[in-house]
């Protein structure tokens, strides 16, 4: 299993029906998300349209997300759940993967700037 710094957490997603302030859309998974920066627990909501590809354990459960130095590698050794994607592909800034480890599902998530504080 590969190892990562826990220190390098980012936020929790957290799956919900109902419309939260501030969500912005994600096309490749459609998507509504919240920013976790503008929460003050790092929690990121995401409420999934009907026609999302996304299903089982990532569409239902909760995440937790650490950022890392090179997605790919992050994710050799784990059942994948989500290939890498860029969220923003306009932007360029991040891609992200999800896999499940111990039954628990984690997102792996590389900033073009490791320093980087936005969202979308």
């Amino acid at each position: 299993m590969n190892q990562f710094q826990r220190a390098r957490f980012d936020h929790i997603g957290v799956v919900t029906a109902e419309r939260q302030p501030g969500e912005s859309w994600v096309e490749a998974t459609r998507v509504w998300v919240t920013s976790p920066r503008a929460h003050p627990f790092n929690v990121e909501f995401l409420r999934f349209a009907d026609d999302t590809p996304v299903t089982g354990s990532l569409r239902t459960e909760p995440h937790v997300a650490y950022r890392v130095d090179d997605v790919e590698s992050a994710i050799v050794g784990h059942a994948v759940l989500a290939e890498p994607f860029q969220p923003a592909p306009d932007a360029g800034f991040l891609t992200v993967a999800f896999v499940e480890v111990d039954g628990a599902v984690v997102e792996f998530m590389q900033y073009r700037d490791p320093d980087e504080e936005g969202w979308f």
